[in-house]
C-alpha cells in the first residue's frame, strides 16, 4: 500500500515539473514572436548581418561625422591668425583704420591694442581682438592691410633706390649722364652744384660726412625715383 503511494507521488511529481517546464516554454515563445520581422534574435537588423556589420560598426558612422568638425590644432591657427590680422590692423594709420568697416567694438579694442604697453596686457588684448575677428567681415581688412604694406614695401624701395643712386651720383662721373638721360626735366645745373657739395663733404672727416648737401642731394633726386 505505502509502496504504490510513493510511486503515484512520484509520478504527480513528474508530471507537475513536466506541466511547469511547457509553460515556461509556452510564456517564452510569445515574446519571441513578437520580434519585429527581418530582426534575428540579437535584434540585430538581418541587413545588416549580411552586410557583415554589427551594431557597433553602424553605430560609429556618428563618429565619422563628428570628426569633420575642427581639429585643436586647427582652431589655435585660426585663432592666431586672427590676432595676427588684428595686430596688422592696428599698426594702420588712424585715419585708415577709422575708414574701415568694422563694428565699434572691434575698432575701439584695436584702438586699445595700440595704445597697450604692457606684456601681459597685450597678451590678453590680442586674444580679445582674435575673437571678436572671428565675427567680422575679415576680407575688407585683410585687403586694406595687404594695400597698407604694399605701400609701404613701395616705399622702402624706392627709398632704397633713391640711396644707391645717390652714391653712384657722388662716386660715379657717368652717373649723372645717365640720370639727365633719364630725367631731362630736372634742373641740371643745381644737380650738377648738389653733386660737388656732397663730393667735398666725402673729402671731411668721418664725423662730418653726409652733411647738409649730402641730404640735400637726396631729396632733389626722390620725387624722381618715385615718380
Amino acid at each position: 500500500m505505502c509502496a504504490r503511494r510513493s510511486k503515484a507521488l512520484d509520478a504527480a511529481t513528474a508530471l507537475t515539473a513536466l506541466g511547469r517546464g511547457q509553460a515556461q516554454a509556452e510564456r517564452r515563445q510569445p515574446r519571441q514572436a513578437m520580434a519585429a520581422p527581418g530582426r534575428g534574435h540579437t535584434g540585430v537588423p538581418d541587413h545588416a548581418r549580411d552586410l557583415g556589420g554589427s551594431a557597433d560598426e553602424h553605430a560609429e558612422d556618428g563618429h565619422d561625422a563628428r570628426d569633420e568638425r575642427p581639429s585643436k590644432t586647427e582652431l589655435k591657427k585660426v585663432a592666431h591668425d586672427m590676432q595676427t590680422l588684428g595686430d596688422a590692423l592696428a599698426a594702420l594709420s588712424p585715419d585708415r583704420l577709422a575708414a574701415l568697416p568694422m563694428d565699434e567694438t572691434l575698432r575701439d579694442a584695436i584702438v586699445e591694442l595700440r595704445r597697450t604697453r604692457s606684456h601681459e596686457g597685450l597678451r590678453r588684448q590680442r586674444q580679445y581682438v582674435g575673437k571678436l575677428m572671428r565675427h567680422a567681415d575679415i576680407e575688407p581688412l585683410a585687403q586694406a592691410v595687404a594695400e597698407a604694406q604694399l605701400g609701404s614695401a613701395r616705399q622702402t624701395l624706392a627709398l632704397h633706390q633713391t640711396e644707391a643712386l645717390r652714391l653712384e651720383l657722388v662716386s660715379q662721373d657717368d652717373a649723372l649722364t645717365r640720370f639727365l638721360s633719364q630725367h631731362p626735366g630736372c634742373d641740371a645745373q643745381q644737380l650738377r652744384s648738389l653733386i660737388r657739395a656732397a663730393r667735398k663733404e666725402a673729402a671731411l672727416p668721418p664725423e662730418q660726412r653726409h652733411g647738409r648737401a649730402w641730404r640735400d642731394l637726396f631729396q632733389f633726386i626722390k620725387p624722381h625715383v618715385q615718380a
